[in-house]
């Protein structure tokens, strides 16, 4: 058990327009008797109370094949969970058809409620069947009411199980959404075979297959009767090329709805995440290359809110992995090695569509990795299921939901050293308060900083050179840096520091490949800027 009461978040959002003038994140330990460590799981809610289904019961995978990913470690059980009353019940799989059994003790299925009906796809695991480990190609459907009821008397769990078997929902690690009654199956891959870090070739070999795709598709359903239709897919072989990443429903500045796909991992072309996100609405997608997500890359608990009064839309994430951090004194801190952090960071959009990142707390340890937020069922929330802040009542404050299991890590680079013992899965349950129109709040932990440095980066289109201006407002120390878009530092052009007043610098590109590079300004207070620029062969664009 933790041994402190509570750990308080405070989000500065000050001086952001109207609305929400200032709100608060509180969050909390509390008890749940015998509920199990679990990572990696699917959810399904009802009357206040949850249906806990797959993931893992130990913590980070091991790197040898013969260790990774045992089936011994396997969640083969159905859990009921009552976190009012801190109650669990659980009933074993054994009385489901083989294939169902193996699917619902999987790892990174994807899933989704709709109304009573717990969907899970997909999702990675041992399979005695096939005598490999397989991503299994199925869709299946859960009476979540039924099952609840099943568990908590011992009554058969047989009738509230469906699926059925589909190729193209042979997908583990991505995000399922639902939009106009449409589901949408975003990244995500396909893996036949032990984990091996050593690549495809190397000992026991595998097939990995990203799906690069977003696919859309309808289910109908009548509660026995029931089919994939509708379904169509697009193809983006770079910018969807990601799995184990988190995806919210966002209300976009327009008002319309769609889902944002934040960074996650792998870049095509090197072992590190995604810093871009991706925006998908009905319409399509659209890669935003405008702004990039420093922090909490992995999959990871999260919640998205959304305040119709200023507009603005907030998403936050509770810990898991990454590979930047805040430092000490402010400094975004860089680890390749990509370790468990204890971050709490927000993103919001703007009414103007422009979109920062802060962070806002730090969890009690190294938690969140494969952790869920569940939000209380009298949380008000829009059909989307983005928590409504104008909607919330007015007490001191609002329970609004759950952050409940993930991997808790010793050491943030455990991966090197790996033996089973350096992490597990959590079985700690924290409530997550919202206090509203507070009073006393911290100083914003990052400002608007395009409008505090006034970054400018342009071309000299006579030459191959970038010009950058800045301002210094107050003597401080700055940092000015080249990065590159696969997140690697090029170069450092500041780092000292300057007395007030505006500068100019000139930088030769040649040294430089063609591609998109950023041009990053900060201070040891964590105030950042970025702008990004385009390097051709001939000269540099904005």
């Amino acid at each position: 058990m933790y041994k402190f009461l509570f750990v308080s978040l405070l989000l500065p959002v000050l001086g952001w327009g109207q609305g929400m003038e200032s709100f608060q994140l509180i969050l909390e330990p509390r008890t749940l008797n015998n509920a199990p460590g679990l990572q990696s799981f699917a959810v399904g809610t009802h009357n206040g109370e949850w249906l806990l289904i797959g993931g893992r019961k130990d913590g980070l995978h091991r790197r040898q094949p013969f260790a990774s990913f045992l089936a011994a470690d396997n969640n083969v059980s159905i859990y009921v969970v009552n976190p009012e009353s801190g109650q669990t019940w659980s009933a074993g799989l054994n009385t489901l058809p083989t294939a169902l059994q193996e699917q619902l003790q999987s790892t990174n299925m994807e899933y989704l409620q709709r109304a009573h009906t717990l969907y899970l796809i997909g999702g990675y695991g041992f399979s005695g069947t096939q005598d490999d480990h397989y991503t299994y190609p199925y869709l299946s459907a859960v009476d979540v009411p039924g099952a609840i009821q099943a568990i908590k008397s011992g009554g058969s769990l047989a009738p509230f199980f469906r699926y059925i078997e589909d190729p193209r929902m042979q997908v583990t690690g991505g995000y399922l959404g639902l939009l106009d009654n449409y589901f949408y199956l975003v990244g995500g891959q396909k893996f036949i075979g032990r984990y091996n870090p050593m690549g495809p070739d190397h000992g026991p070999g595998f097939i990995q297959e990203y799906t690069n795709q977003i696919r859309k598709f309808q289910i109908q359903d009548d509660g026995s009767t029931w089919a994939i239709s509708d379904y169509s897919a697009v193809t983006d072989s770079v910018n969807l090329h990601r799995r184990d990443y988190n995806m919210a429903p966002q209300v976009f500045p327009d008002g319309h709805r769609g889902f944002t796909a934040f960074s996650g991992v792998f870049q095509p072309t090197i072992d590190l995440p995604w810093l871009n996100t991706v925006d998908i609405d009905a319409n399509g997608y659209a890669v935003n290359n405008n702004f990039y997500q420093y922090l909490n890359q992995y999959h990871t608990a999260h919640a998205a809110l959304f305040d119709a009064a200023g507009n603005n839309m907030y998403t936050v994430f509770f810990g898991g992995i990454s590979r930047y951090k805040i430092g000490a004194t402010g400094e975004l801190v860089d680890d390749p090695d990509v370790p468990f952090v204890n971050t709490i960071s927000m993103v919001k959009r703007n009414g103007d569509g422009s979109m920062q990142e802060l962070k806002i707390g730090e969890m009690p340890a190294l938690l969140g990795a494969g952790a869920v937020f569940i939000p209380m069922e009298t949380t008000p929330v829009t059909p989307e299921h983005i928590i409504n802040l104008n909607a919330l009542e007015e007490p001191d404050s609002t329970l609004i939901g759950y952050v409940f299991g993930g991997i808790h890590s010793s050491q943030p680079n455990i991966f090197f050293i790996n033996t089973g013992e350096q992490s597990s899965a959590s079985n700690q349950l924290w409530g997550v308060k919202l206090v509203r129109n507070t009073t006393k709040l911290a100083s914003p932990l990052v400002v608007n900083g395009m409008n505090y440095f006034d970054l400018k980066a342009y071309p000299n289109p006579l030459s191959k050179q970038l010009h950058i201006d800045f301002r210094a407002p107050q003597q401080e120390e700055i940092t000015v840096q080249i990065m590159d878009s696969r997140g690697a530092w090029v170069a450092t052009l500041v780092s000292e520091t300057l007395s007030p007043g505006k500068y100019e610098l000139s930088w030769d590109t040649d040294s430089l490949s063609a591609g998109i590079y950023s041009v990053q300004i900060s201070n040891a207070a964590g105030v950042s800027a970025v702008v990004r620029v385009v390097i051709t062969s001939k000269r540099t664009e904005t």
